[in-house]
């Protein structure tokens, strides 16, 4: 009863942290206010959000080291610091680089730190129900823009942007430092063996495996359109799409969710289905929409259709590679293992704007990730499980 009861408290405080710093995928409510405030380039506010996803996947190679040496709790707590504390900075901003080095470098710093720690735990204390537990601490992580979307447009309208920032730095700070001092590994013994063994590969000897490189490029395609489509998803509502302002604005929402969802369902389909099954379906509908949306005129029921399932595949990615990391190379370099996968989704994040740049329009940027989609399809059938030696 005990452990059960511990095992629900790392739980809730991993879901408490992945709320807070979920807050990055609203960033599309602060486009074009700051635009409107500071009159910057659309495009310079959008790589304030593309920086911050990058340096934080970035950061997770170390942090998921550091959080294996020193504990979770120590590294989350100061991961949560940083964050909060980008935050506040940028509510004091007047400048495009103060916006980066708050936002993007000491928030993805601190979004970097905390993002490992809960999967990495609750990964040790749910052995046997891996895609589940990811899913509900990667669900926390995209429902966190849900549960902030309308509170956040609604401070934004009476308080300004820059003071909306400045709330949001206090609140992540009280939800997430508390949540991080709920954060234990498990003892070893029989439910919960972290002790290391011949399915658990270093990094090293993970990095001389064909099957890490595998998983690394499906990764990257399949973070790709997810990540384009978050950031730009009110622009291309009320762009291309030609909607309203108040209607674009439920975007930024049916997106959350879509990714919240995402992550809880396909994860925990992962466990009863497989996880290269999962893989295919995502990859397949991936890049029928992602091609739907750059090739059909678009009104605001096909546009939200595609939003959601895109989103929700980008989800489904995002809950079943942690546990296919653990699958294929163990439970207990998990945090320095996942760190280094990570990275593929980090780089993503900066190819997707470098797409946008060198397309002549958006919609060739999409049908580009949809060719890409069918790439990471293919290499679903070419991935296997590494041979313990």
């Amino acid at each position: 009863m005990e452990k059960s009861s511990v095992r629900w408290k790392v739980l809730l405080g991993g879901v408490m942290m992945q709320l807070c710093i979920g807050g990055i995928y609203t960033w599309s409510l602060f486009n074009q206010p700051l635009v409107d405030k500071f009159g910057w380039e659309r495009t310079e506010v959008y790589t304030a959000y593309s920086l911050i996803v990058f340096i934080f996947a970035f950061v997770t190679i170390f942090s998921g080291r550091l959080q294996d040496k020193v504990g979770p709790r120590l590294v989350g707590t100061i991961g949560m610091i940083c964050f909060s504390t980008g935050l506040i900075i940028v509510s004091q901003a007047t400048t495009l680089m103060t916006l980066y080095l708050g936002y993007s470098l000491l928030g993805g710093i601190g979004v970097g730190m905390v993002y490992v720690c809960p999967l990495s735990t609750g990964l040790k204390w749910y052995p046997r129900k891996k895609g589940m537990v990811t899913g509900i601490i990667i669900g926390a992580f995209g429902l966190g823009g849900f549960i902030f979307n309308f509170v956040l447009s609604a401070l934004i309208a009476s308080i300004g942007v820059s003071q909306t920032f400045l709330v949001q730095g206090l609140v992540y700070a009280a939800v997430g430092i508390t949540g991080a001092q709920l954060l234990r590994v498990p003892e070893s013994d029989g439910d919960h063996q972290v002790l290391v063994n011949e399915r658990d590969y270093s990094s090293k000897k993970m990095l001389k495996t064909k099957s890490f490189y595998l998983l690394w490029i499906m990764y990257f395609t399949g973070s790709l359109s997810g990540l384009l489509i978050i950031g730009l998803s009110q622009d291309i509502a009320r762009d291309l799409v030609g909607l309203s302002p108040r209607v674009a604005g439920y975007a930024v929402a049916v997106a959350a969710i879509a990714n919240a969802s995402g992550r809880l369902g396909w994860g925990a389909l992962s466990d009863v289905f497989g996880r290269l099954r999962v893989f295919t379906l995502l990859f397949g509908l991936t890049a029928v929409s992602m091609a739907a949306l750059s090739l059909l005129t678009l009104n605001v029921w096909t546009y939200y259709l595609l939003l959601a399932v895109i989103v929700s595949c980008f989800g489904g990615f995002l809950a079943t590679f942690p546990a296919v990391c653990s699958d294929y190379f163990g439970s207990y370099y998990f945090g320095s293992n996942y760190g280094l996968l990570y990275q593929a989704y980090g780089i993503s994040a900066l190819v997707g704007p470098l797409m946008l740049s060198l397309a002549s329009r958006e919609t060739q940027a999409f049908l580009w990730s949809s060719l890409l989609a069918v790439v990471g399809l293919g290499l679903t059938f070419l991935v296997k499980i590494p041979e313990a030696e």
